[in-house]
């Protein structure tokens, strides 16, 4: 089986043309994303066929769950079908388990090195996210369309102040004071995904704002661990950042992998920016 390896901002993907294949993909990506006994890789990326769109995106994370979107996936499944003329570029639709999403690409030299993606409005629903709230949680008086904000967490003698969003796939942001590199992301990160508030579980990001430009943060994703860098999760830390007021419009989320620009006008769709690298191009022999 023909793979390609591709990183967005750090965060890595394997990707298969499945367009003519089938295939245990959920074992597959358990095997092919093991930093060990496989390739190693945040997620295996499937390129479908697509009755309503160029084409179709499925993703699986390393423990072989699939999820809804990837942000930084989409600029992966991008550049390797521009790049090798599968889809004319610059502007793609692309089919997801969150809908249909349109990609920009940013050509040079005949390869994609930059991809817009519109991932869509955040959905603040607790029902739609899924978050499953106590009453102590829920204002019975709030329409679904008015964000959770800061509801605090219990974790570990930590009091963390949690703010629910989607962005097709379930997010939950607290805002520090502290440095985000100083956070025990490793041991607070996998208790908060799979706390039994979160039926489907939930990707858990911190931050600290810097300015109203710039944003720091650390991503701990539903089904793989720490990455380098999350798109929708980037995306979720911006939106609840606006409704706080903390930023503007565009900010820049730096992650250990490096920069992603999102903007959102605090009420339309969610764009999100950053770069795109092939990595190399191998066979499975398992």
């Amino acid at each position: 089986m023909n793979f390609t390896k591709l990183e967005a901002t750090g965060n890595d993907f394997i990707l298969v043309d499945a367009r003519s294949l089938k295939y245990d993909w959920a074992k597959l990506a358990q095997d092919m994303c093991h930093r060990h006994f496989g390739v190693g890789a945040d997620g295996l990326i499937l390129i479908m066929d697509s009755e309503d769109a160029n084409l179709k995106m499925r993703i699986l994370n390393t423990d072989g769950s699939e999820a809804e979107i990837c942000g930084n996936g989409l600029r992966c499944l991008t550049k390797y079908v521009i790049d090798r003329q599968i889809a004319s570029g610059p502007n793609l639709s692309i089919e997801t388990l969150a809908g249909t999403k349109k990609v920009q690409a940013y050509i040079s030299h005949g390869k994609v090195i930059q991809a817009k993606i519109n991932m869509g409005k955040p959905i603040f629903a607790a029902d739609d996210i899924p978050v499953i709230m106590g009453e102590k949680g829920r204002n019975k008086e709030a329409v679904d369309i008015i964000p959770i904000l800061d509801y605090i967490l219990p974790v570990q003698g930590q009091k963390l102040a949690l703010s629910f969003v989607s962005m097709g796939n379930p997010h939950a942001v607290s805002f520090i004071k502290n440095e985000v590199v100083d956070f025990p992301l490793s041991q607070i990160g996998p208790q908060v995904e799979r706390n039994t508030m979160f039926p489907e579980r939930i990707n858990f990001e911190i931050a600290r704002v810097v300015n109203r430009k710039c944003i720091k943060a650390r991503v701990w994703e539903r089904g793989v661990g720490e990455t380098l860098a999350c798109g929708s999760g980037a995306c979720a830390i911006a939106v609840i950042a606006r409704v706080k007021g903390y930023i503007d419009e565009e900010v820049d989320i730096m992650l250990p992998g490096g920069k992603l620009t999102i903007n959102w006008d605090g009420s339309g769709d969610v764009y999100l920016t950053g770069p795109v690298e092939e990595v190399f191009e191998g066979v499975w022999l398992k």
